[in-house]
């Protein structure tokens, strides 16, 4: 084959290596404030379906401090155990039946 009009294949540029995808890092609560925990006392036990993954994602706290409030509104009786797994406790607002 005849060598292209207009200079060839000169040398390109490196390829650079993707610096990965980074997970921002979240800044969750590791001890209740005045306003979050009287969104507990108050908002939780209206969701339908409570766990401590979903406390941490809506409230912004890590995990321990979401299964202490969950054993917290236990107590109380505001909520009520559907399901429990050594990994996942599944629970509902209480409701008279």
């Amino acid at each position: 084959m005849p060598p292209k009009a207009g200079g060839g294949g000169g040398k390109q540029k490196k390829k650079k290596w993707s610096k990965g995808k980074m997970k921002e890092k979240v800044n969750n609560l590791v001890l209740f404030d005045k306003s979050t925990y009287e969104k507990v006392l108050s908002e939780i036990p209206k969701y339908k379906m409570i766990t401590p993954s979903i406390l941490s994602d809506r409230l912004k706290m890590n995990g321990s401090l979401a299964r202490k409030a969950i054993d917290m509104l236990m107590a109380q009786g505001t909520i009520r155990l559907v399901s429990k797994h050594s990994a996942q406790a599944i629970y509902t607002r209480a409701t008279n039946t």
